[in-house]
């Protein structure tokens, strides 16, 4: 039934991804960390995240970016992304699986924002063509990525808490039921 439980909030948490929101203030890594601490069975703990966050980007990229995409349908926009996402679980699973504490999500949290940040900042530099292919231009590119990094922090540490927060308070509430 916990099962059940986690699945449902990293649904309602994937939904959110939908809803209009500021820049990079999303529950990607929040997803992550929950399945890794959360999901016992590694094949859970893989799919249920993994899946959420594929089929959000299916809609995103084809529905609400359509426009963009010059009439092409767009499986994936960035390896990237998917590579900081496992990162973050790798992260969650080693802080938080069977270890869930305040102090740890926090933790876990703010180790996945910065994840994140060095792991998109850098795609962006090797791929986008716009910083040189050199140490400065790499320096370049992750100062541009820091106006973006607050909003990463807060969106993470506000999801993580709600979805632990939430599944903490929902398992408790159905013992005392039963």
């Amino acid at each position: 039934m916990n099962q059940r439980i986690a699945v449902a909030l990293i649904a309602l948490a994937t939904i959110t991804r939908l809803l209009p929101h500021p820049h990079n203030f999303t529950p990607l890594a929040a997803i992550a960390l929950f399945g890794a601490a959360y999901f016992g069975r590694h094949y859970l703990l893989l799919l249920v995240p993994f899946a959420s966050l594929f089929i959000s980007d299916l809609f995103i990229n084809n529905v609400i970016y359509a426009e963009f995409n010059q009439g092409s349908f767009v499986w994936i926009t960035s390896g990237w992304l998917y590579l900081a996402f496992a990162l973050v679980m790798v992260t969650g699973g080693a802080w938080l699986h069977n270890k869930v504490s305040v102090l740890r999500v926090l933790g876990a949290s703010l180790s996945g924002s910065m994840v994140f940040f060095l792991v998109s900042n850098f795609s962006t530099w090797l791929e986008s063509g716009m910083y040189a292919q050199n140490l400065s231009g790499l320096m370049a590119c992750y100062t541009a990525g820091i106006p973006f990094f607050g909003n990463t922090v807060m969106g993470d540490l506000v999801f993580s808490g709600l979805l632990f927060g939430a599944y903490a308070w929902l398992t408790r509430k159905q013992e005392i039921i039963a």
